[in-house]
């Protein structure tokens, strides 16, 4: 029997990366002339991706008027620049999640990444991280032709993997992550701490977990075995 397979959202759920890229936004818009944004105005809009959180740190300023598409790109390229050479700065895994990894592999479960961010950003940040060497597979936004909340996005990840569908969860902490489990009829747990801008419950996951402590053996196995149900 194939191995049941864990995937997790990188930025938000895996690693707390609202740090760094605060850090760089703010690179961006000192360079611009504009004030540094406060993490905690921010950090929300962290799983958003880059643009995102510019065009609302420029928003938040009343000067979205000056940001063209043009400058738009190269504060993008400004940002991304920026971000690279400073990976892993002070992003940090979330509390319990190694101890979490640790616990699904050594139960026999199969570990992936998918992320949108982009791959060549992922694996030196979970390389810096350590963390890499416990992954069967790292997705990001430009692996394949499709990101999430396209569902191939998480089954090809999980193919990459190794894993089935019917015998995976993923792990997730936005709207983003949710929409695509459902799509791909993947059981989701939403965690609690990550970046969404609203309460993940609202959001209608499987379940909520406020800490990685409560994803437990137990957790993933009913879960899964849920999918077992759903196919007999």
């Amino acid at each position: 029997m194939v191995r049941p397979t864990i995937v997790f959202d990188l930025d938000g759920t895996l690693v707390d990366t609202a740090p760094d890229l605060v850090d760089s936004l703010n690179h961006c818009l000192i360079s611009h002339g504009l004030q540094p944004a406060h993490e905690k105005d921010i950090r929300h809009f962290a799983g958003r991706g880059a643009r995102v959180m510019l065009q609302r740190a420029f928003e938040a300023q009343e000067r979205h008027a000056d940001l063209s598409e043009q400058t738009l790109a190269n504060l993008l390229d400004l940002f991304i620049e920026h971000y690279r050479s400073h990976i892993p700065g002070r992003s940090r895994p979330f509390s319990g999640a190694v101890d979490a990894m640790e616990r699904f592999a050594e139960a026999g479960w199969t570990l992936a990444v998918c992320t949108n961010k982009f791959e060549n950003l992922a694996r030196p940040l979970l390389g810096g991280l350590g963390l890499d060497s416990r992954l069967a597979a790292i997705a990001g936004s430009d692996t394949f032709a499709y990101r999430k909340p396209d569902p191939r996005h998480l089954t090809d990840t999980i193919a990459m993997a190794g894993g089935n569908p019917r015998r995976s969860l993923l792990i997730g902490d936005s709207r983003t992550d949710i929409d695509t489990a459902k799509a791909a009829a993947i059981p989701v747990v939403a965690v609690t701490f990550g970046y969404s801008d609203v309460p993940v419950a609202d959001l209608d996951p499987d379940r909520t977990i406020d800490h990685f402590d409560e994803l437990t053996l137990a957790l993933a196995d009913e879960l899964i075995s849920s999918l077992e149900v759903q196919d007999r």
